[in-house]
């Protein structure tokens, strides 16, 4: 039986989603968890690997089990193991063809940045901080020169070991919530850091500091070296994958 969740956590104290050996993850604290309620070893896959400190709306998981547990069953034992930074949402018995990396349609992000002169304290786990006023207009403008199915060398790190650097920006939008600046990002995938080096690059854009037309250039030119610093982890949340409704998937993730 294949099973599929829906997982949130704070990614703060991990040292991001992929099993290490040598630290605190996401993926060994659900698996550790999922493989005491199914009392066997238990390997999942995920929608999209997050690095270390970010954090996750809705990931989505897939793994496989003989054990006779109902959906609800599966949520409930998997989240009396869990720490308290993570939990399972939901959990969906799908068809054997499901596959929780290779069948999604999209994958959406949002980065969240507190732009005020005074610095974050309750919300410091969940939100970058820029001090100087952001043109979220010229942000939104600049932005737009990303759309579509395109080489984002100069959006990856240097360690990124995707095959390929192409990717297809399905929208960005970028807006002002208050004293909050949010970036949402839909794309059929990401490379590594991709969404955070964006980020850093409109935000030389909000600034006043580069012209809107920057971002294009950096795009054609290809050279991570040019474009803009990583922006922090702290802002970055991975929303939720999105799958054919077909799989019977809650509504977050269906399309």
């Amino acid at each position: 039986m294949r099973i599929a969740l829906g997982i949130e956590y704070d990614g703060t104290d991990f040292l991001g989603w992929q099993r290490l050996s040598h630290g605190a993850t996401v993926q060994g604290a659900v698996e550790q968890a999922l493989g005491f309620v199914a009392d066997h070893a238990v390997t999942v896959t995920c929608a999209g690997r997050t690095d270390s400190g970010v954090h996750a709306l809705c990931q989505v998981v897939h793994f496989d089990s003989e054990a006779l547990r109902s959906e609800r069953g599966w949520m409930l034992g998997a989240n009396s193991r869990l720490p308290s930074s993570v939990a399972v949402r939901w959990a969906v018995c799908v068809e054997d063809d499901f596959h929780a990396r290779y069948g999604a349609l999209g994958r959406r992000y949002r980065y969240s940045i507190l732009n005020r002169a005074a610095r974050p304290a309750l919300d410091s786990r969940y939100v970058a901080w820029e001090r100087q006023p952001l043109d979220t207009v010229a942000m939104q403008r600049a932005s737009q020169a990303l759309i579509g199915e395109n080489d984002f060398s100069a959006f990856r790190t240097l360690a990124c070991q995707a095959r390929t650097p192409h990717r297809n920006v399905h929208s960005i939008r970028v807006a002002r919530e208050d004293d909050r600046v949010v970036i949402d990002i839909e794309a059929n995938a990401f490379l590594h850091h991709m969404v955070r080096n964006i980020v850093g690059s409109l935000l030389p854009v909000g600034r006043g500091e580069q012209a809107e037309a920057w971002i294009g250039e950096l795009l054609a030119g290809r050279d991570r070296s040019k474009a803009g610093p990583t922006a922090s982890a702290a802002g970055l949340c991975f929303l939720a994958p999105i799958y054919p409704a077909r799989h019977g998937l809650p509504p977050e993730v269906s399309r």
